[in-house]
């Protein structure tokens, strides 16, 4: 059978999104949607850096998109300084009867515990007026402390507790919105960014301890969150930017689910925009790594590295993320309509994928 799906942006992820439907044999891009006019008209592949014309046009018509009645739409749009316009569009879709696979807003990942009834509420009303499904996921959130973490817990014998960890060099990733105006890089002390605002952590990576947390039976007590920041020791640049002397240039936060006091579930990021940065903190494998560490009887580590073929290891997270969504397409159209978390979905694979 084959899917027949839109691409809703071309940002950073979108690029990827719209690589990874064309190189599944049961997908078809049915449609491209973007926010740019200067991009409404040019051809997917062109803007996807393809090298080559898919022969679909970009459009800027979300109506006209979900006309074509598509099975699914992979919603990849910036949602992180636009939250209500994001559910908005997500509503609008569902209500249309079209399925979504989507990057964001993450804390729909596993809305429970996270926001209150009155937010996710209405995508629920939505997915169940379409009959269809809305699916949130990526690798982080998402495939590094879900999929991954859930997994290595199903050879243990006692768990004390469970912790995902991304610990990346950042200099690479070429979106200055997400480093300086959202995770604060470049930000003077007493500077407080949006990430870091009070509640924003427990917002963004609430869903991913809860989650963990209901897929071993355990209900937590609270969920807190605590950040640490170091500065730059000189004026260095990023490809984002230039990071100033003595502004922020290393971020390392936790996210953290407690049961009578005690840390469960863990998600912890450490962020750099220079390898020598903090040197304390836990470092990586290679350029950087998504660590999960179990620990209990036995305790266990798993580091997973990730490497594109351009060699930077932001990219595979880019690539990683939108592949993540689009190999659920199948999954997410067959599933029973609603708000699915990832333990609602069979094993996604990468079925079709094996290079001939």
């Amino acid at each position: 059978m084959t899917y027949r799906v839109v691409a809703w942006s071309t940002g950073n992820v979108g690029r990827q999104v719209i690589a990874g439907i064309d190189a599944r044999p049961d997908l078809e891009l049915a449609g491209v949607w973007v926010s740019s006019p200067g991009k409404v008209g040019r051809d997917a592949g062109e803007l996807a850096g393809l090298g080559r014309e898919l022969g679909v046009k970009a459009t800027n018509d979300a109506d006209a998109l979900l006309a074509l009645k598509p099975d699914c739409v992979v919603y990849t749009a910036m949602a992180d300084d636009r939250l209500s316009e994001a559910l908005d569009d997500l509503a609008k879709i569902l209500r249309a009867g079209v399925n979504v696979v989507s990057s964001s807003p993450v804390f729909l990942q596993f809305p429970d515990g996270v926001v209150p009834q009155e937010v996710s509420g209405p995508i629920r009303a939505a997915a169940a007026e379409g009959q269809v499904s809305l699916w949130v996921n990526g690798i982080d959130p998402g495939f590094a402390n879900d999929t991954l973490a859930l997994a290595l817990t199903g050879i243990s014998e006692r768990i004390d507790e469970v912790r995902c960890q991304e610990i990346l060099d950042y200099s690479t990733y070429d979106n200055r919105k997400v480093l300086f105006d959202i995770m604060g890089f470049g930000a003077k002390p007493g500077d407080t960014p949006l990430l870091l605002q009070p509640g924003v952590l427990e917002l963004a990576w609430g869903s991913v301890v809860r989650q963990i947390a209901a897929g071993l039976d355990v209900e937590l007590d609270e969920v807190t969150a605590v950040f640490d920041t170091v500065p730059a020791p000189e004026t260095f640049e990023i490809k984002s930017g230039v990071i100033e002397a003595g502004t922020a240039a290393a971020l390392r936060f936790e996210v953290i689910g407690k049961v009578k006091g005690k840390a469960v579930c863990v998600l912890e990021h450490v962020t750099r925009l220079r390898p020598d940065l903090a040197p304390d903190w836990p470092q990586p494998v290679g350029q950087g790594s998504y660590r999960v560490i179990v620990t209990g009887e036995p305790t266990m580590t798993v580091d997973l590295q990730l490497m594109a073929s351009d060699g930077d290891h932001n990219t595979a997270g880019l690539k990683t993320t939108a592949m993540r969504l689009v190999n659920a397409v199948p999954a997410v159209v067959e599933a029973a309509p609603g708000l699915l978390t990832v333990l609602d979905l069979p094993t996604i694979t990468g079925r079709g994928l094996v290079a001939q």
